[in-house]
């Protein structure tokens, strides 16, 4: 039997490889980041075919710092940015545009036209925003020439990140249930695309990729993984869910990177929110049932630190953040609400934009600092609080992982502030544990999920020491932030 287990993750701002073992453990990382396109305000975009080459890079180093080849994995998992869209030419292979990134805003006038929230977020499970990767096809469609009629003609074919790799690596055009399930253009009953939906938005059937299980052989890659099978998709989220071993209503994670993400597993059942969150699906192995789980997604939270050091120029690196806000007491009344691309859960304002409220003479670089971390921690408490609400069911512990989970001064006021204890496991990357797992359970290199279950082991814990007077301030003062970042954008500011 083959040795290792491998996962690709395709992210926001890297692509990356990791090397696991049968206990779970990392044998070896390669990572390399991917240009962020900026066209125009609220615009993003990615570069498919550098993306392709980084992916081709990393695979390659993580394989060979392990001093391992092709023969020595027993599958590839792909875990992926969600709904970053992308079209391309089905003969040559080649992107007809830039790929259009979760963040991006520019179908804003698309979804206000599109209207009637509900005929979708009845089938689909989530609201109508631009956040989702259907309208970003349409737009596509409606703005790029001759596109419409050759997507009809099934000449050019969709797909989020997860179909691009996986058609790359195999020449197979497949998505999976979870990155399905952020299109809008998924039913969440029958786990396939949706007539009504797919009309609705305009999107020519013929493109749509073949929706499959998260974890099954989509095919035997070639070049540089020769012959090694392809065995799971599913979105980031949703692998850091798997990766965390959350197989049981009511088990939940909070993933920190450019954004952040928490999801509650609901079970066997979608639950439909009525508090501003996501029904989406969780995973689905082979043949079993699926499973549903509630989301409530942060649009910027490691972007913000990103934003903080790139754009402001107050640190040279991510983690020097924690020690510039450590060199002061507290926030020094100073909130920011990072609303860069509009508001997500549990607000839904892609009208908002990103303020910080609370300046006085007194702010200095430590307390901005130090409001630019609380940011996060206030953003997660608005979801968990949505959360307990729909499901009933109030959050007892709070799994966490990502990048921002090294940030021991966040780590612990996220705990004040949700007032839980919160866990970091010993291997932090979930994201990519989860898609090397369920790749692992399609080939039979793991049996089951219990097997799994006993691999996660804690490696640290916060435990809230906040009195209840200062956290409900603290709360209060960030919601009238929320408050005043609403409206902010006027019908002439999306003319192109």
């Amino acid at each position: 039997m083959s040795t290792y287990i491998a996962a690709i993750d395709q992210g926001t701002t890297s692509s990356r490889c990791i090397v696991f073992d049968h206990g779970g453990a990392i044998v070896s990382v390669a990572q390399k980041e991917h240009r962020q396109i900026f066209p125009k305000p609220g615009w993003v975009e990615h570069d498919a075919e550098e993306i392709w080459a980084n992916v081709l890079d990393v695979v390659h180093g993580a394989l060979q710092k392990a001093s391992l080849t092709v023969h020595d994995l027993a599958a590839v998992g792909i875990t992926n940015q969600r709904e970053t869209t992308l079209v391309w030419d089905k003969a040559t292979g080649k992107p007809v545009h830039n790929a259009i990134v979760w963040q991006d805003t520019r179908t804003d006038q698309l979804v206000k036209e599109l209207g009637e929230q509900n005929r979708f977020r009845e089938k689909c499970g989530l609201p109508l925003a631009t956040y989702f990767s259907g309208p970003k096809v349409r737009w596509l469609l409606d703005h790029v020439d001759g596109l419409r009629e050759r997507g009809e003609r099934g000449e050019v074919l969709f797909g989020t990140m997860d179909t691009w790799l996986i058609w790359k690596l195999t020449g197979r055009h497949v998505t999976d249930v979870t990155n399905a399930s952020r299109t809008m253009l998924m039913n969440l009953e029958t786990l396939d695309w949706d007539d009504e939906l797919v009309d609705a938005i305009g999107v020519p059937k013929a493109m749509l990729p073949e929706i499959r299980s998260s974890a099954e052989v989509y095919g035997t890659a070639t070049g540089t993984l020769e012959g090694v099978p392809v065995a799971s998709a599913l979105g980031d989220q949703q692998a850091a869910l798997f990766g965390q071993t959350c197989y049981s209503p009511g088990e939940g994670k909070c993933t920190y990177g450019t954004g952040s993400f928490l999801l509650v597993n609901t079970g066997d059942k979608p639950v439909v929110s009525e508090n501003g969150l996501l029904t989406t699906v969780g995973y689905k192995i082979g043949d079993q049932p699926a499973a549903y789980a509630l989301e409530g997604a942060i649009a910027v939270t490691g972007a913000l630190v990103q934003w903080f050091r790139d754009k402001m120029g107050l640190i040279s690196s991510a983690p020097e953040i924690e020690t510039l806000a450590r060199s002061v007491e507290d926030n020094g009344g100073a909130y920011f609400v990072p609303a860069f691309s509009g508001l997500f859960a549990p607000h839904w304002r892609s009208d908002a934009r990103g303020i910080i409220a609370g300046l006085t003479g007194y702010i200095d670089k430590g307390h901005i600092a130090r409001a630019v971390l609380e940011a996060t921690a206030w953003q997660t408490r608005e979801v968990v609080d949505a959360m307990n609400a729909d499901s009933g069911v109030e959050l007892v512990a709070l799994k966490v992982d990502g990048g921002m989970t090294a940030n021991n001064l966040l780590m612990g006021f996220l705990s004040d502030v949700l007032d839980v204890p919160v866990v970091r496991p010993i291997v932090a990357e979930t994201t990519c544990l989860g898609a090397a797992y369920a790749a692992g359970l399609a080939v039979g290199y793991w049996s089951d999920t219990e097997t799994l279950r006993a691999n996660w082991h804690k490696a640290a814990e916060w435990l809230p020491t906040m009195d209840a007077k200062t956290r409900d301030k603290g709360y209060r003062k960030w919601k009238k932030a929320v408050e005043r970042t609403v409206g902010w954008i006027d019908e002439d500011d999306n003319d192109e």
